[in-house]
């Protein structure tokens, strides 16, 4: 073989591994940033208001996104522990994870959109202030918050399309990381002289 045509060959089986890297890479960063933008957006206000009381005057009153709805914060979560298996499983595994990470990363999404134009749960919070059931805020006003909880559901549903395509080709942990393995026992003596050499040594041939 000419020494193009080794390097033709080095090189082929190389060309998959760098996109295996690649694609990997890419899914980690859009998996890291679709867990920020959920995480943060859902700690922020996406939804406030004024309320009216009897003795305490006019009440702003607000609500954050996790308390609009709990599902786009644990769905992230539940994406990125799924990033974190990628490196646990191979094969079809892959496949599922992807899987996982897509249906977390659109239910996200779709909960972000149906929070963004959510009120009960401002009113819920103006009923507490005044104790006073039935209680609804006026005045109520929208933040781009939850858009942006949505966008990261969308990043994250990405990142688990490429898992779900590429994943088979991305690298695994290594054998280190293998569970361990029982040593084989020694073998036995074979002979009487293998018996007095072993007794020289100072072993015990009789042990199991």
């Amino acid at each position: 073989m000419s020494v193009p045509e080794q390097s033709r060959t080095e090189a082929a089986p190389a060309a998959p591994a760098k996109a295996g890297r690649r694609t990997l890479g890419l899914m980690l960063l859009l998996t890291l940033l679709g867990v920020v933008l959920v995480l943060t957006a859902v700690g922020r206000v996406w939804a406030e208001g004024r309320v009216a009381g009897a003795a305490a005057g006019t009440l702003e009153v607000s609500v954050t996104g996790s308390r609009i709805s709990e599902l786009p914060g644990g769905l992230a979560l539940v994406a990125l522990a799924a990033a974190v298996a990628v490196f646990a499983v191979r094969g079809a595994g892959r496949i599922a994870v992807g899987a996982l990470t897509l249906l977390a990363g659109l239910g996200a999404a779709a909960a972000a959109a149906a929070g963004a134009g959510d009120t009960a749960s401002l009113d819920s919070e103006a009923a507490r202030k005044l104790a006073l059931s039935g209680t609804a805020a006026t005045d109520v006003a929208h933040t781009a918050w939850p858009w942006v909880a949505l966008v990261g559901g969308l990043l994250l549903a990405l990142a688990g399309l490429l898992t779900a395509r590429y994943g088979r080709g991305w690298p695994a942990m290594g054998s280190r990381y293998d569970a361990p393995t029982r040593k084989a026992p020694a073998k036995a003596a074979e002979s009487p002289a293998d018996l007095w050499k072993a007794l020289d040594r100072g072993e015990d041939p009789t042990a199991v």
